[in-house]
Protein backbone atom coordinates (compact mmCIF):
# COMPACT_ATOMS: atom_id res chain seq x y z
CA UNK A 1 0.00 0.00 0.00
CA UNK A 2 2.99 2.33 0.12
CA UNK A 3 2.44 4.59 -2.88
CA UNK A 4 5.25 6.32 -4.71
CA UNK A 5 5.51 9.06 -7.28
CA UNK A 6 7.95 8.87 -10.14
CA UNK A 7 10.49 10.83 -8.08
CA UNK A 8 10.23 8.33 -5.23
CA UNK A 9 8.29 10.40 -2.66
CA UNK A 10 6.53 8.07 -0.22
CA UNK A 11 3.07 9.24 0.70
CA UNK A 12 2.39 7.14 3.77
CA UNK A 13 4.13 7.72 7.07
CA UNK A 14 7.09 5.49 8.04
CA UNK A 15 4.75 3.24 10.07
CA UNK A 16 2.85 2.25 6.91
CA UNK A 17 3.19 -1.47 7.67
CA UNK A 18 1.17 -0.93 10.84
CA UNK A 19 -1.42 0.99 8.84
CA UNK A 20 -1.69 -1.79 6.29
CA UNK A 21 -2.21 -4.32 9.07
CA UNK A 22 -4.89 -2.15 10.65
CA UNK A 23 -6.72 -1.75 7.32
CA UNK A 24 -6.58 -5.50 6.64
CA UNK A 25 -8.15 -6.16 10.03
CA UNK A 26 -11.08 -3.87 9.17
CA UNK A 27 -11.69 -5.09 5.61
CA UNK A 28 -14.09 -5.40 3.98
CA UNK A 29 -15.78 -2.14 4.91
CA UNK A 30 -19.10 -0.98 3.49
CA UNK A 31 -18.88 2.75 4.24
CA UNK A 32 -15.59 4.65 4.51
CA UNK A 33 -15.62 8.29 5.56
CA UNK A 34 -12.37 10.08 4.75
CA UNK A 35 -11.37 13.39 6.34
CA UNK A 36 -8.39 15.14 4.68
CA UNK A 37 -6.73 17.60 7.04
CA UNK A 38 -3.91 19.92 7.87
CA UNK A 39 -3.95 21.75 11.20
CA UNK A 40 -7.63 21.14 11.97
CA UNK A 41 -7.39 20.10 15.63
CA UNK A 42 -10.04 22.65 16.60
CA UNK A 43 -12.70 21.29 14.24
CA UNK A 44 -12.02 17.68 13.23
CA UNK A 45 -13.61 16.17 16.33
CA UNK A 46 -17.01 17.60 15.39
CA UNK A 47 -16.72 16.16 11.88
CA UNK A 48 -15.77 12.73 13.24
CA UNK A 49 -18.74 12.65 15.60
CA UNK A 50 -21.21 13.61 12.88
CA UNK A 51 -19.76 10.98 10.54
CA UNK A 52 -19.96 8.35 13.28
CA UNK A 53 -23.65 9.05 13.89
CA UNK A 54 -24.34 9.11 10.15
CA UNK A 55 -22.80 5.68 9.62
CA UNK A 56 -24.53 4.07 12.61
CA UNK A 57 -27.93 5.69 12.12
CA UNK A 58 -28.36 5.32 8.36
CA UNK A 59 -26.28 2.22 7.60
CA UNK A 60 -27.15 -0.04 10.50
CA UNK A 61 -25.72 -3.50 9.97
CA UNK A 62 -23.00 -2.26 7.60
CA UNK A 63 -19.34 -1.98 8.49
CA UNK A 64 -17.99 1.55 8.67
CA UNK A 65 -14.51 3.02 9.01
CA UNK A 66 -13.50 6.67 9.51
CA UNK A 67 -10.09 7.55 8.05
CA UNK A 68 -8.20 10.75 8.75
CA UNK A 69 -5.70 11.42 5.95
CA UNK A 70 -3.41 14.12 7.30
CA UNK A 71 -0.25 16.05 6.44
CA UNK A 72 1.57 15.45 9.75
CA UNK A 73 -0.25 18.39 11.32
CA UNK A 74 1.81 19.85 14.19
CA UNK A 75 -1.25 21.27 15.99
CA UNK A 76 -2.55 18.01 17.46
CA UNK A 77 -4.97 17.03 14.70
CA UNK A 78 -4.04 13.36 15.12
CA UNK A 79 -4.86 13.37 18.82
CA UNK A 80 -8.09 15.32 18.29
CA UNK A 81 -9.17 12.80 15.64
CA UNK A 82 -8.39 9.69 17.68
CA UNK A 83 -10.03 11.02 20.87
CA UNK A 84 -13.20 12.37 19.24
CA UNK A 85 -15.34 9.65 20.83
CA UNK A 86 -16.39 7.71 17.75
CA UNK A 87 -17.87 4.23 18.09
CA UNK A 88 -16.97 3.57 14.44
CA UNK A 89 -13.40 2.26 13.97
CA UNK A 90 -10.86 4.97 13.14
CA UNK A 91 -7.63 4.92 11.16
CA UNK A 92 -5.09 7.75 11.08
CA UNK A 93 -2.84 7.97 8.00
CA UNK A 94 -0.33 10.72 7.33
CA UNK A 95 2.15 11.80 4.74
CA UNK A 96 5.73 12.09 6.04
CA UNK A 97 6.54 15.29 7.89
CA UNK A 98 7.09 18.16 5.47
CA UNK A 99 5.22 16.56 2.58
CA UNK A 100 1.93 18.41 2.23
CA UNK A 101 -0.91 18.73 -0.26
CA UNK A 102 -4.63 17.97 -0.23
CA UNK A 103 -4.17 15.70 -3.25
CA UNK A 104 -1.60 13.62 -1.38
CA UNK A 105 -4.13 13.13 1.39
CA UNK A 106 -6.71 12.02 -1.17
CA UNK A 107 -4.19 9.66 -2.74
CA UNK A 108 -3.80 7.98 0.63
CA UNK A 109 -7.59 7.87 1.03
CA UNK A 110 -8.01 6.22 -2.37
CA UNK A 111 -5.40 3.63 -1.47
CA UNK A 112 -7.04 2.99 1.90
CA UNK A 113 -10.49 2.64 0.32
CA UNK A 114 -9.08 0.12 -2.13
CA UNK A 115 -7.44 -1.86 0.69
CA UNK A 116 -10.71 -1.80 2.65
CA UNK A 117 -12.66 -2.94 -0.44
CA UNK A 118 -15.21 -0.24 0.35
CA UNK A 119 -18.65 -0.09 -1.23
CA UNK A 120 -18.91 3.65 -0.76
CA UNK A 121 -16.43 6.39 0.15
CA UNK A 122 -17.46 9.77 1.51
CA UNK A 123 -14.86 12.54 1.75
CA UNK A 124 -15.64 15.61 3.86
CA UNK A 125 -13.59 18.65 4.83
CA UNK A 126 -12.11 18.67 8.32
CA UNK A 127 -13.18 22.27 9.02
CA UNK A 128 -16.92 21.79 8.47
CA UNK A 129 -19.21 23.41 10.99
CA UNK A 130 -22.49 22.67 9.21
CA UNK A 131 -21.99 18.93 8.60
CA UNK A 132 -24.74 16.68 9.94
CA UNK A 133 -25.22 12.88 9.94
CA UNK A 134 -27.55 13.36 6.95
CA UNK A 135 -24.56 14.40 4.84
CA UNK A 136 -23.17 10.88 5.15
CA UNK A 137 -26.54 9.43 4.14
CA UNK A 138 -26.88 11.78 1.18
CA UNK A 139 -23.46 10.96 -0.22
CA UNK A 140 -23.36 7.22 0.46
CA UNK A 141 -26.91 6.03 -0.27
CA UNK A 142 -26.79 6.76 -4.04
CA UNK A 143 -23.51 4.83 -4.22
CA UNK A 144 -24.74 1.82 -2.25
CA UNK A 145 -28.35 1.59 -3.48
CA UNK A 146 -28.56 3.37 -6.84
CA UNK A 147 -25.35 2.48 -8.67
CA UNK A 148 -23.83 5.96 -8.87
CA UNK A 149 -20.04 6.33 -8.97
CA UNK A 150 -19.55 9.97 -8.06
CA UNK A 151 -21.67 12.39 -6.02
CA UNK A 152 -20.97 16.11 -5.81
CA UNK A 153 -22.56 18.58 -3.39
CA UNK A 154 -25.03 21.39 -3.93
CA UNK A 155 -24.81 23.93 -1.13
CA UNK A 156 -26.40 27.17 -0.19
CA UNK A 157 -22.99 28.77 -0.38
CA UNK A 158 -22.22 32.44 -0.08
CA UNK A 159 -21.84 33.87 -3.57
CA UNK A 160 -18.44 35.34 -2.64
CA UNK A 161 -17.16 32.05 -1.20
CA UNK A 162 -15.96 29.71 -3.92
CA UNK A 163 -14.99 32.33 -6.51
CA UNK A 164 -12.85 29.87 -8.47
CA UNK A 165 -15.89 27.62 -8.77
CA UNK A 166 -18.24 30.43 -9.72
CA UNK A 167 -16.07 32.17 -12.31
CA UNK A 168 -13.81 29.42 -13.71
CA UNK A 169 -14.74 25.80 -13.04
CA UNK A 170 -18.52 25.91 -13.19
CA UNK A 171 -18.78 28.05 -16.36
CA UNK A 172 -16.03 26.14 -18.19
CA UNK A 173 -17.53 22.70 -17.51
CA UNK A 174 -20.92 24.07 -18.50
CA UNK A 175 -19.57 25.90 -21.54
CA UNK A 176 -17.21 23.30 -23.03
CA UNK A 177 -18.41 19.94 -21.73
CA UNK A 178 -22.08 20.90 -21.58
CA UNK A 179 -22.31 19.62 -17.97
CA UNK A 180 -24.32 21.64 -15.45
CA UNK A 181 -22.51 20.64 -12.26
CA UNK A 182 -22.76 23.44 -9.73
CA UNK A 183 -20.02 22.58 -7.22
CA UNK A 184 -17.28 20.69 -9.09
CA UNK A 185 -14.66 21.58 -6.45
CA UNK A 186 -16.86 21.73 -3.38
CA UNK A 187 -14.44 19.79 -1.17
CA UNK A 188 -16.95 17.13 -0.13
CA UNK A 189 -17.70 14.11 -2.33
CA UNK A 190 -18.98 10.57 -2.47
CA UNK A 191 -17.48 7.94 -4.80
CA UNK A 192 -17.42 4.23 -5.48
CA UNK A 193 -14.35 2.04 -5.09
CA UNK A 194 -14.57 1.43 -8.85
CA UNK A 195 -14.06 5.15 -9.43
CA UNK A 196 -11.31 5.25 -6.78
CA UNK A 197 -9.43 2.55 -8.72
CA UNK A 198 -9.89 4.53 -11.93
CA UNK A 199 -8.34 7.62 -10.32
CA UNK A 200 -5.35 5.67 -9.05
CA UNK A 201 -4.70 4.49 -12.60
CA UNK A 202 -4.64 8.05 -14.01
CA UNK A 203 -1.50 10.11 -14.44
CA UNK A 204 -1.23 12.62 -11.61
CA UNK A 205 0.63 15.90 -12.10
CA UNK A 206 2.06 18.04 -9.31
CA UNK A 207 -0.99 20.32 -9.10
CA UNK A 208 -3.21 17.25 -8.67
CA UNK A 209 -1.31 16.36 -5.50
CA UNK A 210 -2.26 19.76 -4.11
CA UNK A 211 -5.48 21.79 -4.49
CA UNK A 212 -6.04 20.49 -8.01
CA UNK A 213 -7.40 17.21 -6.64
CA UNK A 214 -11.09 18.22 -6.55
CA UNK A 215 -11.30 19.26 -10.19
CA UNK A 216 -9.13 16.27 -11.16
CA UNK A 217 -11.75 13.93 -9.70
CA UNK A 218 -14.72 15.74 -11.20
CA UNK A 219 -13.27 16.00 -14.69
CA UNK A 220 -12.26 12.34 -14.64
CA UNK A 221 -15.78 11.38 -13.61
CA UNK A 222 -17.23 13.37 -16.50
CA UNK A 223 -14.71 12.32 -19.14
CA UNK A 224 -14.81 8.71 -17.96
CA UNK A 225 -18.59 8.60 -18.39
CA UNK A 226 -19.17 7.48 -14.82
CA UNK A 227 -22.63 7.77 -13.27
CA UNK A 228 -22.56 11.22 -11.64
CA UNK A 229 -25.20 13.01 -9.59
CA UNK A 230 -25.51 15.96 -7.20
CA UNK A 231 -26.97 15.99 -3.70
CA UNK A 232 -28.32 18.98 -1.77
CA UNK A 233 -26.71 19.57 1.62
CA UNK A 234 -28.19 22.82 2.91
CA UNK A 235 -25.67 25.51 3.85
CA UNK A 236 -21.91 24.97 3.88
CA UNK A 237 -20.34 26.67 6.88
CA UNK A 238 -16.59 26.33 7.19
CA UNK A 239 -13.40 28.34 7.36
CA UNK A 240 -13.23 30.79 4.42
CA UNK A 241 -10.81 29.77 1.67
CA UNK A 242 -9.68 33.32 0.84
CA UNK A 243 -6.28 33.01 2.61
CA UNK A 244 -5.41 30.07 0.31
CA UNK A 245 -6.81 31.66 -2.85
CA UNK A 246 -3.54 32.39 -4.67
CA UNK A 247 -1.96 28.91 -4.71
CA UNK A 248 -5.37 27.27 -4.92
CA UNK A 249 -6.18 29.21 -8.09
CA UNK A 250 -2.96 28.22 -9.84
CA UNK A 251 -3.25 24.53 -8.92
CA UNK A 252 -6.94 24.19 -9.77
CA UNK A 253 -6.72 26.04 -13.09
CA UNK A 254 -3.55 24.25 -14.18
CA UNK A 255 -5.24 20.89 -13.56
CA UNK A 256 -8.50 21.88 -15.27
CA UNK A 257 -6.82 23.46 -18.30
CA UNK A 258 -4.51 20.46 -18.70
CA UNK A 259 -7.45 18.10 -19.01
CA UNK A 260 -9.50 20.35 -21.25
CA UNK A 261 -6.74 20.87 -23.81
CA UNK A 262 -5.90 17.14 -23.68
CA UNK A 263 -9.46 16.21 -24.65
CA UNK A 264 -10.79 18.69 -27.22
CA UNK A 265 -12.80 15.84 -28.74
CA UNK A 266 -15.03 16.01 -25.64
CA UNK A 267 -15.84 19.69 -26.04
CA UNK A 268 -19.58 19.83 -26.59
CA UNK A 269 -19.64 22.47 -29.30
CA UNK A 270 -23.12 21.50 -30.46
CA UNK A 271 -26.19 20.09 -28.77
CA UNK A 272 -27.88 20.66 -25.45
CA UNK A 273 -26.40 20.95 -21.99
CA UNK A 274 -26.87 18.09 -19.54
CA UNK A 275 -27.94 19.01 -16.03
CA UNK A 276 -26.70 16.23 -13.81
CA UNK A 277 -29.37 14.71 -11.56
CA UNK A 278 -30.02 16.51 -8.28
CA UNK A 279 -30.99 13.96 -5.68
CA UNK A 280 -33.36 14.73 -2.82
CA UNK A 281 -31.43 15.75 0.24
CA UNK A 282 -31.37 18.62 2.72
CA UNK A 283 -33.32 21.75 1.86
CA UNK A 284 -31.11 24.51 0.49
CA UNK A 285 -31.07 27.29 3.08
CA UNK A 286 -29.61 30.76 3.29
CA UNK A 287 -25.81 30.60 3.19
CA UNK A 288 -23.42 31.79 5.87
CA UNK A 289 -22.52 35.46 5.80
CA UNK A 290 -19.13 36.53 4.52
CA UNK A 291 -17.65 39.97 5.19
CA UNK A 292 -15.48 41.31 2.37
CA UNK A 293 -13.58 44.57 1.87
CA UNK A 294 -14.42 45.76 -1.65
CA UNK A 295 -11.75 48.48 -1.66
CA UNK A 296 -9.09 45.92 -0.74
CA UNK A 297 -10.34 43.55 -3.44
CA UNK A 298 -10.20 46.35 -6.00
CA UNK A 299 -6.66 47.33 -4.98
CA UNK A 300 -5.51 43.71 -5.26
CA UNK A 301 -7.20 43.35 -8.63
CA UNK A 302 -5.59 46.45 -10.11
CA UNK A 303 -2.16 45.54 -8.70
CA UNK A 304 -2.38 42.01 -10.09
CA UNK A 305 -3.48 43.32 -13.46
CA UNK A 306 -0.71 45.91 -13.65
CA UNK A 307 1.92 43.25 -12.93
CA UNK A 308 0.63 41.03 -15.76
CA UNK A 309 0.04 43.56 -18.53
CA UNK A 310 2.88 42.33 -20.75
CA UNK A 311 1.81 38.71 -20.41
CA UNK A 312 -1.79 39.49 -21.19
CA UNK A 313 -0.78 41.39 -24.32
CA UNK A 314 0.97 38.21 -25.54
CA UNK A 315 -1.86 35.80 -24.78
CA UNK A 316 -5.04 37.76 -25.48
CA UNK A 317 -6.38 38.80 -28.84
CA UNK A 318 -5.85 42.51 -29.58
CA UNK A 319 -9.59 43.07 -29.25
CA UNK A 320 -9.87 41.41 -25.82
CA UNK A 321 -6.72 43.09 -24.57
CA UNK A 322 -7.83 46.48 -25.84
CA UNK A 323 -11.22 46.23 -24.17
CA UNK A 324 -9.57 45.18 -20.93
CA UNK A 325 -7.06 48.06 -21.06
CA UNK A 326 -9.88 50.52 -21.69
CA UNK A 327 -11.89 49.19 -18.77
CA UNK A 328 -8.96 49.53 -16.35
CA UNK A 329 -7.96 52.95 -17.67
CA UNK A 330 -11.43 54.27 -16.84
CA UNK A 331 -11.22 52.77 -13.35
CA UNK A 332 -14.37 50.74 -13.82
CA UNK A 333 -14.91 47.40 -12.14
CA UNK A 334 -17.24 46.30 -14.94
CA UNK A 335 -15.64 43.23 -16.45
CA UNK A 336 -18.81 41.54 -17.66
CA UNK A 337 -19.41 37.85 -18.42
CA UNK A 338 -19.05 38.06 -22.21
CA UNK A 339 -15.63 39.70 -22.17
CA UNK A 340 -14.65 37.45 -19.28
CA UNK A 341 -15.56 34.35 -21.30
CA UNK A 342 -13.47 35.59 -24.25
CA UNK A 343 -10.49 36.23 -21.97
CA UNK A 344 -10.74 32.75 -20.41
CA UNK A 345 -11.05 31.13 -23.84
CA UNK A 346 -8.11 33.18 -25.18
CA UNK A 347 -5.94 31.99 -22.32
CA UNK A 348 -7.14 28.39 -22.56
CA UNK A 349 -6.13 28.48 -26.24
CA UNK A 350 -2.71 29.93 -25.35
CA UNK A 351 -2.31 27.29 -22.63
CA UNK A 352 -2.95 24.56 -25.19
CA UNK A 353 -0.27 25.98 -27.47
CA UNK A 354 2.31 26.23 -24.70
CA UNK A 355 4.44 23.84 -22.69
CA UNK A 356 6.03 23.83 -19.24
CA UNK A 357 6.80 27.32 -17.99
CA UNK A 358 4.76 28.91 -20.76
CA UNK A 359 1.66 27.19 -19.42
CA UNK A 360 2.41 28.37 -15.89
CA UNK A 361 2.77 31.90 -17.26
CA UNK A 362 -0.68 31.67 -18.88
CA UNK A 363 -2.27 30.58 -15.61
CA UNK A 364 -0.64 33.48 -13.76
CA UNK A 365 -1.91 35.87 -16.43
CA UNK A 366 -5.42 34.53 -15.95
CA UNK A 367 -5.13 34.95 -12.19
CA UNK A 368 -4.56 38.69 -12.63
CA UNK A 369 -7.80 39.09 -14.60
CA UNK A 370 -9.67 36.71 -12.31
CA UNK A 371 -9.35 39.20 -9.47
CA UNK A 372 -10.81 41.89 -11.74
CA UNK A 373 -13.76 39.64 -12.55
CA UNK A 374 -14.29 38.81 -8.86
CA UNK A 375 -14.22 42.53 -7.97
CA UNK A 376 -16.64 43.33 -10.80
CA UNK A 377 -19.05 40.61 -9.68
CA UNK A 378 -18.87 41.81 -6.09
CA UNK A 379 -19.59 45.40 -7.08
CA UNK A 380 -22.45 44.37 -9.36
CA UNK A 381 -24.23 42.23 -6.77
CA UNK A 382 -23.82 44.27 -3.58
CA UNK A 383 -27.50 45.14 -3.46
CA UNK A 384 -28.73 41.66 -4.46
CA UNK A 385 -29.88 38.84 -2.24
CA UNK A 386 -28.42 35.35 -2.50
CA UNK A 387 -30.98 34.07 -5.02
CA UNK A 388 -30.39 37.04 -7.33
CA UNK A 389 -26.62 36.62 -7.12
CA UNK A 390 -26.95 32.90 -7.80
CA UNK A 391 -28.97 33.71 -10.91
CA UNK A 392 -26.08 35.91 -12.10
CA UNK A 393 -23.63 33.03 -11.62
CA UNK A 394 -25.86 30.66 -13.59
CA UNK A 395 -26.36 33.27 -16.30
CA UNK A 396 -22.57 33.63 -16.62
CA UNK A 397 -22.30 29.87 -17.22
CA UNK A 398 -24.85 30.17 -20.01
CA UNK A 399 -22.75 32.96 -21.54
CA UNK A 400 -19.73 30.63 -21.58
CA UNK A 401 -21.91 28.07 -23.33
CA UNK A 402 -23.12 30.58 -25.89
CA UNK A 403 -19.61 31.94 -26.53
CA UNK A 404 -17.99 28.51 -27.03
CA UNK A 405 -18.13 29.32 -30.73
CA UNK A 406 -15.55 32.02 -29.98
CA UNK A 407 -13.07 29.36 -28.87
CA UNK A 408 -14.07 27.01 -31.69
CA UNK A 409 -13.12 29.73 -34.15
CA UNK A 410 -9.57 29.82 -32.75
CA UNK A 411 -8.82 26.12 -33.22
Amino acid sequence: MVAKKADGDVFLAPDSSDIQQQLRSLAPADIVVGIPSYNEADSIGHVVRQADVGIREYFDGMRGVIVNVDNSSPDGTREAFLTAGSRTPQVYISTPEGLRGKGRNFYNLLQAASSLDAKAVVAVDADLISITPQWIRNFATPLVDEGYDYITPVYARNEYDGSITNHICYPLLYGLLGKDIRQPIGGDFGFSVRFASHLLERKWQESTFEYGIDIFMTVNALLGDFAVAQTTLGAKVHKPSAPKLGPMFSQVVNTLFSYLVRHPERWSLTGQTHRLPRLDGIEVLEPQGLALDYKAIKRTALHQYDSARDRLARYLTPESNGRLEDLVAKGRMRLGPTLWSHIVYDLLHSFGNGRGRARASVVEALKSVFFLRAASFYRGTLDMDHAESEFKIEKQARVFRRERKYLAGKT
